[in-house]
């Protein structure tokens, strides 16, 4: 039987439910994604670090956890907010609980909690630090620590997730899925070599590149310009990541001295620290986008694409100097969504086309990045 839980904002709102999956307490940013499936993939993003996620769609945990739905080795949310979860899930994939999943990662879940309040609260006050407890339920005590976590802003979260070293990737797209291009489009044209910046790369990514006959060696996000080159790629892949794009200097002078010198490919964090290569600035969401709905217009081809969205920054389009093309703008706020540069082989979004889980209409992304390289 499960214990009581609460969830502190640093504004005194507190919520309270029972506790699952890992013991003790957890602070973080407290996050909405609206996404009505896919909640393994959220979980095991390197992009949530430091964040803890409420699911707004009320039933969470019917299909299971799966190995193959994995986005990474292991969960990276702080915590876990749901309206209900399913003990019991059905689904032939599925190998355990999401309670089970959570236990053995030793991540705090906190059910009951009225979401719909949460998700509000949230849009109203903006996206606050808190803190999920199942050792202390006292209110005042619980708000207190809330205030007094460290938050997002001016964090290098990037240096928790970054693998310790270089390796190739192997594993390419599940076919039956339907993600995977079709091969026609990869025959005998030779193999590219893409190299990756992996700043808290979601694993579905490289996959992509692989089943489109790419040879991808992925990198730690934390190498310099003469590291990723020594690797000779033909192209160069930016990955998402967790947190404030403002303090990976190292990132941004590395993708400064490549620029120009390779074709270029970003993925949320990716565009943000291309962006600020490129001479723009960054400024933080009230909420952040996150979830599997979100409209985007491709200014270039008049197109609307339903994303896959999960960030919190955004580039600021005034401080876009002249050689970067504003390329995508998101329907509901009219922020930054894709730039390309006019004076270079580089262009990024700030969603995540490589559709896990989510819908697949940004799928050509990855084949304008392998034409750019051929």
């Amino acid at each position: 039987m499960n214990c009581a839980g609460k969830l502190a904002l640093e504004d005194g709102k507190v919520f309270s439910g029972f506790a699952f999956g890992g013991t003790g307490e957890v602070a973080g940013e407290v996050v909405f994604n609206t996404s009505m499936t896919g909640y393994q993939e959220i979980l095991t993003d390197p992009s949530y670090r430091g964040q803890i996620v409420a699911m707004t769609y009320p039933l969470i945990g019917n299909y299971g956890v799966n190995p193959g739905d994995a986005e990474s080795g292991g969960v990276h949310v702080q915590g876990f907010i749901v309206r209900e979860l399913c003990r019991q899930p059905s689904n032939f994939r599925s190998a355990q609980s999401v309670d089970r999943y959570l236990t053995e990662a030793g991540v705090i879940g906190l059910e009951g909690v009225d979401t719909r309040t949460l998700v509000r609260h949230i849009r109203m006050r903006g996206a606050m630090k808190g803190i999920i407890s199942s050792i202390d339920l006292d209110d005042r005590s619980l708000v207190a620590k809330a205030q007094a976590s460290p938050g997002l802003v001016d964090r290098d979260l990037v240096r928790e997730v970054v693998p310790s070293e270089s390796f190739d990737w192997q594993e390419g797209l599940i076919e039956w899925r339907g993600d995977a291009p079709p091969a026609e489009k990869t025959a005998g044209l030779g193999r590219p070599h893409v190299v990756a910046l992996d700043y808290g790369m979601k694993w579905n990514i490289p996959r992509f590149l692989r089943s489109l006959g790419c040879r991808v060696t992925v990198v730690p996000g934390t190498s310099s310009a003469d590291e990723v080159l020594a690797h000779e790629p033909d192209g160069v892949f930016l990955s998402n990541g967790p947190g404030d794009p403002r303090p990976l200097h190292y990132a941004i002078t590395t993708i400064r001295n490549l620029l120009g010198k390779k074709p270029v490919f970003g993925i949320c964090l990716g565009q943000q620290l291309l962006g600020l290569a490129a001479g723009g600035e960054i400024y933080k969401l009230k909420f952040g986008h996150r979830g599997a709905n979100q409209p985007v217009l491709n200014r270039r081809t008049g197109r609307v694409e339903i994303t896959t969205q999960n960030h919190g920054f955004a580039l600021d389009a005034k401080s876009l100097p002249g050689n970067v093309e504003v390329t995508h703008l998101n329907l509901n706020d009219q922020t930054v969504e894709g730039i390309r540069l006019r004076d270079a082989p580089a262009f990024a979004v700030q969603y995540h086309p490589e559709a896990s889980a989510g819908p697949h209409d940004s799928h050509y992304l990855f084949h304008e990045f392998v034409k750019m390289i051929r």
